[in-house]
């Protein structure tokens, strides 16, 4: 008796995610490493180099502009050139940038590696959402990016204690701690990248491990989502940026990573001002945060698999992570704080597995391509706003807490703007069942 193509399907998305899962985390691990490990080194930035809060929160930022400005081209490269090749190609040069961080001199010479750092990973993400919407079907997209979303929890939880490890190598051959953390977290990008170049398939069609018949179903079911796409952008700009939903969800994005790099990028500062000392112990105190993103993607695409619900969802986690850090500013309890550090780094992660799969689900072929990264574009420079105002704040103000009113202003509009985008996609989704239901009936009406 042949097999039913249902269970063909699922026996290849098994596969697609053993085989998948561990490349794409690793990729986006050792990314999430490189991109804040310099949080860990903020303090002795400053020592060594006299960059102070403002520098520092510039420098921070200015990653992300680069990574915006060259966001959508990698990404349209990508679909030409394919997931393998390009992959690749972003972390073999983004860890060799990261490791040349270690030759920094001052201010100039961090905003310089910073950018240009930003210039290598630019794509990354997008990227590896867009490999996700080649291989998996909807349904099993906000499960496929909650396991994803797990490398950088684990990133936080390995990745902070490691890097304070690294740092506690200070004076050894001449070399600061800070020089030897960048320098060997670099060059393990390095290898990651030369991985992912012999052990990822573009598509499931250049999978050996998978059958002809395998292959057919998962692209069938992946390509199933999102409708015919052109092949070609030039007179489809509005369908793969102008949408209200797309410019919704990139508002929302934005807004959500105002808040998470605002906090994110300056969490070691953060728990030292919380009376943890030594870099080693603020490094382990900021890898607990891990746990609290690792509980968010973990338990929110579960959520969203026992009720169906995707927008709601992402208004609810908008709304407790502005409340917590709300309530942040009302305590002066050190336990409290850090709880309610925690419940924030579960929310304003957690939601993002949610963010992505209602993106996918409206976009496929070139237009998810660059659909994605317009997205993750408009995001990234909240990237560059959050971490930027935070230290000017901070700098000017001289106070740990002021910033933080301006992360609930932040998280107050993002709340506004995720219930315009529930309203949105639920009248999207009723205009095309209309669609079909009409559709349906013109047979009817013609017999």
């Amino acid at each position: 008796m042949p097999t039913p193509p249902e269970a063909i399907h699922a026996i290849a998305t098994r596969k697609a995610m053993r085989r998948l899962l561990p490349l794409l985390g690793l990729a986006y691990f050792m990314s999430y490493v490189d991109r804040t490990n310099v949080a860990l080194a903020k303090s002795q930035l400053e020592a060594d180099l006299g960059i102070g809060a403002a520098a520092y929160g510039l420098g921070a930022g200015v990653f992300f502009v680069s990574y915006a400005l060259l966001e959508i081209p990698s990404n349209l490269l990508l679909y030409r050139i394919g997931a393998r090749a390009w992959i690749a190609r972003i972390a073999v040069t983004w860890g060799l940038v990261s490791a040349a961080m270690m030759f920094a001199q001052g201010e100039t010479s961090f905003y310089v590696l910073r950018f240009a750092l930003g210039a290598a990973e630019a794509g990354l993400y997008p990227a590896l959402m867009y490999t996700v919407t080649l291989w998996f079907s909807q349904r099993h997209r906000v499960t496929v990016v909650g396991l994803v979303y797990t490398a950088p929890a684990a990133a936080t939880i390995l990745g902070a204690p490691a890097g304070g490890g690294l740092m506690t190598l200070d004076g050894v051959a001449g070399f600061h701690g800070w020089q030897w953390m960048f320098l060997v977290e670099g060059l393990v990008t390095v290898c990651v990248g030369v991985l992912v170049w012999f052990a990822l398939p573009s598509r499931p069609q250049d999978a050996r491990w998978l059958s002809a018949q395998e292959a057919t179903a998962l692209s069938e079911g992946a390509a199933g989502n999102g409708g015919p796409s052109p092949h070609r952008l030039r007179g489809n700009l509005g369908r793969a940026f102008g949408r209200p939903v797309v410019l919704l969800l990139a508002g929302t994005y934005f807004l959500n990573q105002i808040v998470g790099s605002a906090i994110g990028f300056n969490l070691p500062s953060i728990v030292g001002g919380l009376g943890v000392k030594g870099p080693f112990a603020i490094g382990l105190v900021t890898g607990s945060m891990g746990v609290a993103i690792l509980a968010g993607v973990l338990f929110f695409p579960w959520l969203h698999g026992r009720t169906g619900k995707d927008t709601g969802l992402i208004v609810l986690c908008a709304v407790g992570g502005t409340a917590v850090m709300g309530a942040y500013l009302l305590t002066d309890a050190v336990v409290a704080r850090y709880a309610l550090l925690f419940a924030a780094n579960f929310f304003l992660t957690g939601t993002l597995p949610l963010f992505w799969s209602v993106a996918m689900s409206r976009m496929s072929g070139l237009m998810a391509a660059a659909g994605l990264a317009f997205i993750n574009t408009v995001g990234l420079l909240g990237g560059f706003f959050g971490p930027m105002l935070f230290g000017l704040i901070e700098g000017r103000t001289g106070s740990d807490r002021a910033p933080f009113f301006f992360v609930v202003a932040a998280g107050l509009a993002g709340i506004a703007l995720a219930g315009l985008l529930k309203r949105t996609v639920t009248r999207e989704n009723g205009d095309v069942d209309g669609e079909r239901a009409q559709a349906a009936r013109v047979p009817a009406i013609a017999d």
